[in-house]
C-alpha cells in the first residue's frame, strides 16, 4: 500500500460517523494483539499473515494510535457539545423564568396602583378615573330605549314629557325642580327579573338610574340629576303573600302603607310605620322613615325582615329568610334600609306585623307656649307612660288647619299636643289619666280625649293635615314653594331647640310651622316661601336649624333622609372619615355610580362655593 492510499484511509476514518467507524482488518488485528491483557493466552491457530517489514509495522501502529486519539477527541467533543446544549437550554429556562418573574412583579406593582387597598374613599380620591363616568349620549339612550321596549313592551316605556316631569320632582320637595333633573325615559317593570334585565342594560352602557315609587319624599331623592332612566315601580304594587300565623307579609315596593293596613285589618293585623299619606313601601325603606307611631313601635328598620334587591350590575340578592331574628352573616337588610336607592333597587320586602291593640284612643291638650308643650312631652316620656304616639303642632300650624277647613271642627290656635293610646281598655284609661295629670302640671289650658271611634278619627285627622294645610296658604301660586325639613335631638334638648327655632322663624318674616314626633325628639319645620325672592333666606333658615341640632348632639334628619339637600351636613355630624367609609360602601356595591348618583354622599368634588362653610 502506498503512503497516498494510507492517507485516504485515514481521512475516510476521520470523516465517518463515530458509531459507524471500523478499523481495517489488518489494523484491528494489530491493535488486538498489542492491547491484550493476557499475554499467555494462546490465539487460535490461523493462517499466518504475511510478514511486514519493521517500517510498515511501525507506520501502521502509529496510524492506529493517531486514529484512536482522534476518535477519543471526537467523543469528548460530542460530550462537550451535548453539555453545551443542556447549558443553553438551562440558560434559556433561567432567562425565561427571570422574564416571567419580572413581568409578574411589574404586573403586581401596576395592580397595586389600580386596586384601592384603603378602607375609606375621600372626595379627593374620586378625581380622575374613579369619579362617575356615565353615558347619556343620544345614541346610547336611543339604543337602550329599544332594549327596554324588548324587555317590557312598548306600553311600559315612556318618553312623555308630563310623566318625565312628574317622576323627577314635586311641589312639596325642598329641592327646587330644575330642567336638568329630567330622565331620558321611564321604564315600568312588573317583576324582579325585568328590573334585573333593565339594570344589566344600564350597567353595560353606563346609564344612570333613579328609582321612583310614591314620590312623597322631601329632600330631592328622586331628582334625575344625571338624566338616564327612571325606573317607576307603579306596576309592582302587589301584596304577594300574607303569613298571618308568622306575623309577616311579603310585598312589592309600590304597595302603599295605607292600603296594606286596610288589607291587614281583615286579619286583625297592622303595619306600624305611618309616614305621610301616599307613601309607598319602597320609598319608606329607601328613606328609613318612621311616622307618628315611632315612639311606641320604632322606625322602618325595625319592621323589615328581609329584602330582595337588584344590584347595579343586575345581580339579584335576598338579604335574609323569614325568621323574626337572625345572626347569620352581615345584616344587609339594615344596610339597604335608609340607603335611598344608592346601593340597590328593592323589588320585594318581607315585613313584620303587629296584632291590632284591643283598644285605642286619642287625647288633645293645648298649652300657652311651645316650650310648655315640649316640656309636657318630656315629662310623659320620663314617666314611662306607654303611649303609642306624642305629636306637637304649634300655634301657626293649628291656625293653618283652621283656615284650610279640612277638619270638622275649629281648634284653638295654640301649641297643641296630640296623644295616641293603645292597649287593653283598662290600660288605655289608665294612660289617659296619667297623661292628663302630667299635662296639667306642665301648664295645659285644655285637655279632651276621644270617647268613641268617630271622635278619635276626627281628633287625629288634624295631625295628618299639617303639610297640606300649609301648602294651601300658597293659594296655587306657582312661585310659592314649601320647604319641609326635619331634625332630631336628644329628648332633653327638645324644648330648647324648638323655642330657639320658633324665634328664628319669627325673625325671618316667613310663614312656617313646627310639627313634631316629640316623643322621640324629632320635629319638622314646614316653611312657605317665594321661590324667586325668598329662596336664599329660607335656605339659610334651614341651615341654622340643622346646625343647631347637630351642635346639640342631634342629627340633620330624623326620618326624611339625606337626599341632595342635606348631604353636606354629614361630615359635620359624623366626621369626614365616617362619610368616606360610606362612600367606600357605595363604590363597593355600585362602582360605576349608576344608582341615584349624587344622593347621600357626594361622588364628585363640589364646585367652588357650592358647599356652605360651617
Amino acid at each position: 500500500m502506498s503512503p497516498r492510499s494510507l492517507s485516504r484511509a485515514s481521512n475516510a476514518l476521520r470523516s465517518a460517523p463515530l458509531g459507524s467507524r471500523s478499523l481495517p482488518q489488518c489494523l484491528s488485528r494489530t491493535q488486538c494483539r498489542w492491547e491484550s491483557n493476557e499475554p499467555n493466552q494462546e490465539l487460535p491457530k490461523k493462517k499466518k499473515p504475511p510478514t511486514m517489514s519493521p517500517f510498515r509495522e511501525k507506520l501502521f501502529a502509529s496510524m492506529g494510535q493517531r486514529i484512536a486519539r482522534e476518535q477519543e477527541q471526537l467523543e469528548k467533543l460530542a460530550v462537550n457539545r451535548q453539555g453545551t446544549a443542556y447549558g443553553k437550554l438551562a440558560a434559556c429556562i433561567v432567562g425565561l423564568s427571570s422574564f416571567l418573574f419580572m413581568g409578574f412583579f411589574m404586573g403586581v406593582q401596576k395592580r397595586e396602583q389600580v386596586i384601592d387597598i384603603t378602607s375609606t374613599t375621600t372626595i379627593d380620591d374620586l378625581d380622575g378615573p374613579r369619579g362617575p363616568h356615565l353615558d347619556v349620549s343620544e345614541a346610547t339612550m336611543e339604543a337602550a330605549f329599544v332594549e327596554f321596549e324588548e324587555i317590557l313592551g312598548r306600553a311600559n316605556v315612556s318618553l312623555e314629557k308630563g310623566e318625565l316631569r312628574a317622576v323627577s320632582g314635586s311641589e312639596w320637595s325642598s329641592k327646587p325642580w330644575e330642567p336638568n333633573d329630567l330622565p331620558f325615559c321611564i321604564a315600568k317593570p312588573r317583576t324582579t327579573e325585568e328590573v334585573s334585565k333593565i339594570m344589566k342594560v344600564c350597567h353595560e352602557r353606563r346609564i344612570p338610574v333613579t328609582a321612583y315609587s310614591g314620590g312623597t319624599s322631601l329632600e330631592g331623592h328622586f331628582a334625575a340629576t344625571r338624566g338616564g332612566v327612571t325606573i317607576d315601580f307603579t306596576h309592582m304594587d302587589k301584596i304577594l303573600k300574607l303569613n298571618s300565623a308568622d306575623l309577616d307579609v311579603i310585598v312589592q315596593p309600590a304597595v302603599g302603607w295605607e292600603y296594606l293596613n286596610e288589607e291587614l285589618a281583615k286579619s286583625n293585623l297592622f303595619f306600624p310605620p305611618d309616614p305621610g299619606p301616599g307613601a309607598k313601601i319602597g320609598g319608606m325603606i329607601g328613606t328609613g322613615c318612621s311616622g307618628t307611631n315611632a315612639y311606641r313601635y320604632g322606625t322602618m328598620k325595625d319592621w323589615v325582615l328581609s329584602l330582595t334587591v337588584v344590584l347595579a350590575d343586575g345581580t339579584i340578592i335576598k338579604t335574609r329568610q323569614r325568621p323574626r331574628k337572625s345572626s347569620a352573616g352581615y345584616d344587609l337588610t339594615r344596610l339597604f334600609v335608609g340607603s335611598e336607592g344608592t346601593l340597590g333597587l328593592v323589588t320585594e320586602a318581607t315585613l313584620k306585623l303587629a296584632v291590632k291593640p284591643q283598644s285605642t284612643s286619642v287625647a288633645v291638650c293645648a298649652f300657652p307656649s311651645v316650650r310648655a308643650a315640649a316640656d309636657c312631652a318630656f315629662r310623659v316620656v320620663g314617666a314611662g307612660v306607654p303611649v303609642a304616639a306624642v305629636e306637637l303642632l304649634d300655634d301657626v300650624q293649628m291656625a293653618c288647619i283652621n283656615d284650610a277647613g279640612t277638619t270638622s271642627r275649629t281648634w284653638a290656635a295654640a301649641p297643641t299636643l296630640f296623644f295616641k293610646f293603645a292597649g287593653t281598655p283598662s290600660s288605655v284609661k289608665e294612660q289617659i289619666a296619667q297623661v292628663k295629670q302630667l299635662a296639667k302640671r306642665a301648664g295645659s289650658t285644655t285637655f279632651e280625649f276621644a270617647k268613641n271611634e268617630v271622635e278619635k278619627d276626627d281628633l287625629w285627622q288634624a295631625r295628618k293635615e299639617a303639610l297640606w294645610s300649609v301648602m294651601a296658604k300658597g293659594q296655587g301660586d306657582e312661585d310659592m314653594g314649601v320647604w319641609t325639613t326635619d331634625v332630631a335631638v336628644p329628648i332633653s334638648r327638645l324644648p330648647d331647640i324648638i323655642e330657639i327655632t320658633k324665634e328664628d322663624i319669627k325673625g325671618s318674616g316667613l310663614l312656617a310651622s313646627i310639627v313634631g314626633h316629640v316623643g322621640d325628639g324629632n320635629f319638622h319645620a314646614i316653611i312657605l316661601y317665594n321661590k324667586k325672592t325668598d329662596y336664599e333666606k329660607t335656605k339659610k333658615l334651614v341651615s341654622r336649624m340643622v346646625k343647631r341640632a347637630i351642635d346639640m348632639e342631634g342629627t340633620a334628619t330624623g326620618e326624611h333622609g339625606i337626599g341632595l339637600v342635606k348631604r353636606d351636613y354629614l361630615s359635620r355630624e359624623l366626621g369626614d372619615t365616617t362619610v368616606a367609609a360610606m362612600r367606600k360602601i357605595k363604590l363597593a356595591y355600585d362602582p360605576q355610580c349608576l344608582l341615584n348618583c349624587d344622593k347621600v354622599v357626594r361622588m364628585e368634588a363640589p364646585k367652588a362655593g357650592e358647599v356652605e362653610q360651617w
